[in-house]
């Protein structure tokens, strides 16, 4: 509709115009109404009742002049005569006589005046016999009251009193009879006002219904007309409002419809505009969530100066790699390494993510994931990195199996296991690369130490190895195990390691008991009392038969008594290799 493609302003005006107009109209209707109503009431106090009263002042007129009549007799007829009280009634008579003419002769001219306005209904024939029996009345009186008045002047001249008062009675008898005329056509005359007056009353209501309607069909329309234009208003705004909301919400596919091409068909459009945007934008998010942990990629739409700056924060770090992918990759083919491959990183990542932490990288077989701030609080990050590393541990007797049927075989070429370091230190944070390809991930001697961790699992036949920092921040929420002090490449000092062997409280009598067999021999072995320390890496083996670390620290016996170490060795074992 053309309406529609107006603009808001002017369909604000086009109502409010459209009201005035509505408004106008009745206004008008209302004053015709009221006019014609006001004619006929005109018409009725000017005419109907004013006629009415003339007919009736005419037969009082009627009874004036009989009455002057008598009184003109009795002076006559006084002893002596009282001829000047005579002469004064005589004049009273024809003065009555004539008002009653009169009289009858305004009735009339109001009641033709009636008969000849065609603008206001009335009934013309009735009215006009009225007329005409007004002035049959009035020629028959005149007639026969003439030749009784010339009579009963000459009968009082002559004193022939007796003739006289047979006159007065025939004179009675005229008026009496012209009384009745006129009081029939006062009847008539009366009806006709009574007709008029229900004329009146009937137009007036007939006005006030006429204008009532007329008044509700102007609402009715004039509402209409307004709902109609405020829904093309305001259900598009209620469309953009459900919009607003499915946005809020995180859904992105809901559009508007645009019906109008005014100010709010702008914004609709507007609005499904930033919707294919925010849908773009979030296909992108998605995308990038593939490639970047959608954690950094969140953080660095929220806060993108921490990439820009950098900033240095206590982290726990850990790398996860898959001992035996060397071996098992060089049988495979292509495609059935890659299938493997994501299957692997799906069921690793899992407790990562779980556990509230962010992978920073693939490489190779090898995941790098943190924990710590702005992600996750500075006091549970290694809390959370350890429980993830032991959910990913509780992964691999499934993966195991998982393995040789996504394959195809029967059973794999090489056994499959996890190495896990986690490391607990200052890093620097932010955004590494070149102008044209960026990353944001983490660097420092934690990141270093958990790698040199992760990779140490290979030599004390551990999976999961932590730090000194990191121990220290479990406190005893972990059943741990320190393993050794070991200086690892790029660091002259050596530290605790230590291997996570369960959540707290949950480690059987034998994991106990190799617990303490180890710590025993571990102390004998740093205090140079080697039989002692086979004596109790022996008794550890016997509780937990293939220990990795007490075969370790076994064979690194052998070694020690077989080449004496120097005056100032300190117990600590140094990786030499990466």
């Amino acid at each position: 509709m053309p309406i529609f493609n107006q603009s808001i302003r002017r369909k604000i005006v086009g109502i409010a115009l459209g009201l005035i107009v509505l408004m106008v109209v009745t206004s008008i209707l209302s004053m015709v109404m009221s006019s014609r109503v006001g004619h006929l009431l005109d018409e009725l106090t000017s005419r109907y009742i004013p006629a009415y009263g003339n007919l009736a002042r005419a037969n009082v007129r009627s009874l004036e002049r009989a009455l002057a009549m008598r009184r003109m007799v009795i002076a006559k007829m006084q002893t002596p005569p009282d001829e000047e009280g005579y002469a004064t009634r005589l004049r009273e008579y024809r003065e009555s006589d004539a008002q009653v003419v009169q009289e009858a002769d305004a009735a009339r001219k109001l009641i033709n005046a009636i008969i000849e306005d065609e603008s206001t209904p009335s009934d013309n024939a009735a009215l006009g016999r009225i007329d005409a029996r007004i002035e049959n009345a009035l020629s028959e009186l005149r007639r026969e009251l003439t030749d009784a008045d010339g009579k009963l002047l000459k009968q009082l001249e002559a004193k022939d009193f007796t003739a006289a008062r047979d006159t007065m009675t025939h004179v009675d008898a005229l008026r009496d009879l012209f009384s009745q005329r006129i009081d029939a056509i006062r009847s008539d005359m009366l009806a006709q006002v009574f007709a008029s007056t229900a004329q009146v009353i009937r137009h007036q209501r007939q006005a006030i219904v006429i204008s009532g309607v007329v008044t509700a069909l102007a609402a009715i329309v004039g509402l209409a007309f307004a709902l109609l234009v405020s829904s093309g208003i305001t259900r598009p705004v209620r469309l953009l409002l459900a919009g607003t909301r499915e946005v809020e919400a995180g859904r992105f596919d809901h559009t508007i419809s645009v019906s109008t091409q005014d100010e709010i068909g702008e914004l609709a459009g507007a609005f499904n505009r930033m919707i294919e945007q925010l849908r773009r934008n979030e296909r992108i998010r998605e995308t990038f969530g593939r490639y970047i942990d959608p954690k950094v990629v969140q953080g660095l739409i929220d806060r993108p100066e921490v990439a820009v700056d950098g900033q240095r924060r206590v982290m726990t770090i850990m790398f996860c790699d898959m001992s035996g992918f060397t071996s098992m990759s060089e049988g495979m083919t292509p495609r059935g390494l890659v299938k493997v491959m994501n299957h692997y990183f799906t069921v690793m990542s899992e407790p990562i993510r779980a556990n509230r932490g962010v992978i920073d990288k693939y490489i190779g077989d090898a995941i790098m994931s943190y924990w710590g701030p702005p992600f996750i609080d500075e006091a549970e990050q290694a809390q959370l990195a350890c429980h993830a590393a032991l959910d990913m541990a509780d992964q691999v007797p499934a993966l195991q199996k998982q393995l040789p049927d996504l394959l195809g075989i029967r059973a794999m070429p090489a056994p499959c296991d996890l190495r896990i370091g986690i490391a607990t230190g200052e890093v620097l944070t932010g955004s590494i690369g070149s102008e044209l390809m960026m990353s944001f991930t983490v660097m420092g001697d934690a990141v270093n130490l958990a790698s040199r961790l992760e990779a140490a699992n290979k030599f004390y036949g551990t999976r999961i190895l932590i730090s000194q920092a990191t121990a220290a921040a479990l406190g005893a929420s972990l059943e741990l195990r320190e393993i050794d002090r070991l200086a690892v490449v790029g660091q002259s000092l050596a530290q605790p390691v230590f291997e996570v062997m369960g959540k707290a409280g949950a480690l059987p009598q034998e994991q106990i008991s190799l617990r303490a067999h180890y710590a025993e021999g571990l102390a004998a072995y740093r205090a140079g009392r080697w039989d002692e320390a086979r004596n109790a890496f022996n008794a550890a083996l016997e509780s937990v038969p293939g220990d990795g670390p007490s075969r370790t620290l076994l064979t690194r016996l052998d070694q020690l008594q077989a080449n004496p170490p120097a005056a100032d060795w300190d117990g600590a074992w140094r990786m030499e290799h990466k």
